[in-house]
């Protein structure tokens, strides 16, 4: 029953992916202002600075009027636009442009950028190392923090430490990691405070003539602050998390037993509850780390100028460029999709008793 569980999940990945893509092409076309006006929007302010220097300051193409006012332009305009529908693909029903994306993303081709000269896959290939860097660490730093202080907080509950520590991790969780990679650059990035850390990037500028010591150093220093904003929300729930797991497992007939036979609180916690109470803790990485990966360093890219997958991403929606926006949706979906799946292998991985097969309506 398990294996034909996982079969039927794994069928269902690409039936979840095409309907995540099609309702995302509906919206997106649905929007206004498509990379055809993006580009005729560019086109009209370059037209104007131009003509206004040609004419030398006569008629109201030199007063800065609008070019497509000028009747000379006008045929002109017109052609480019169709010309850029062609370049774009809009030529096409909407439909017939939708099955031609899919059919080439089978394959992987996502295509090329509508304003970069380079194609979608290279862009992404390019930015993933900051994204995962970003992503990894951010979830390496929220497991090594949050595990111990949920132990810690299970043990000594109802202590001052277990209360001072519960109101720091509500509200390091309540504060968005926008408004806090905000606070931490304001305060320590030289905004108006202290300036321990650098307001950008990940590399100082003379990062290619410092030695190895050196290059680690400075990245470790200009990933602080980005991890810091990324990390406290996942901090905050996964300590809580661990922490009521563990009281759960606690308050179980099986260490009551335990502590009947003398064994002590170090081997009851780490000999006995740790291997159950870790369940729920450790099913959650594969998630976690997806949602670090592509969905919380969006903003905190944004916000730090790292050039990675969600400054490209935000780059992308702002531009209209569609082939970047349903390349990385699609990958990412993907990436995602496959993810979920893996999180219930690694409960049965962790836990053989549960049987996801098993279950009935």
């Amino acid at each position: 029953m398990k294996k034909a569980y996982f079969l039927k999940r794994l069928a269902l990945i690409p039936v979840t992916l095409f309907g995540i893509m099609a309702l995302n092409f509906i919206f997106v076309q649905a929007a206004p202002g498509g990379p055809v006006e993006q580009m005729m929007m560019k086109l009209d302010g370059q037209s104007v600075s131009a003509t206004a220097r040609i004419s030398g300051g006569s008629g109201d193409m030199a007063r800065g009027g609008d070019p497509s006012s000028y009747r000379g332009m006008q045929g002109l305009r017109e052609e480019f636009r169709q010309e850029l529908a062609v370049r774009f693909g809009f030529d096409k029903p909407m439909w017939e442009r939708f099955v031609m994306m899919m059919k080439n993303y089978l394959t992987f081709d996502f295509g090329k950028s509508f304003y970069q000269d380079k194609t979608v896959m290279a862009l992404i290939v390019e930015k993933m190392p900051v994204s995962i860097s970003l992503g990894v660490f951010s979830t390496l730093v929220i497991y090594l923090i949050a595990i111990p202080l949920g132990i810690r907080k299970a043990v000594h509950r109802g202590s001052r430490f277990d209360t001072i520590s519960s109101w720091a991790l509500t509200v390091s969780y309540a504060a968005p990691a926008f408004l806090l990679a905000i606070f931490l650059l304001i305060v320590f990035a030289g905004g108006r405070y202290l300036q321990w850390f650098p307001l950008r990037g990940l590399v100082s500028d003379n990062w290619n003539d410092l030695s190895w010591p050196m290059r680690i150093a400075d990245y470790v220093w200009h990933l602080i602050l980005p991890i810091t904003a990324m990390a406290a929300g996942g901090i905050a729930s996964l300590a809580f998390l661990t922490k009521n797991a563990f009281l759960d497992e606690l308050g179980k007939a099986y260490c009551r037993t335990a502590k009947a036979k003398g064994v002590g609180t170090r081997g009851i916690l780490y000999g006995h509850v740790f291997r159950n109470a870790m369940l729920i803790v450790i099913a959650g990485f594969p998630s976690l780390l997806v949602g670090m990966l592509f969905g919380g360093s969006v903003l905190i890219e944004v916000i730090f100028s790292l050039d990675g997958l969600g400054l490209l991403g935000f780059e992308a929606v702002q531009n209209r460029d569609y082939p970047v926006i349903f390349g990385t949706l699609y990958l990412f979906g993907l990436i995602g999709l496959v993810l979920n799946l893996l999180n219930d292998l690694v409960y049965t991985l962790v836990d053989p008793r549960i049987h996801f097969g098993a279950r009935r309506a």
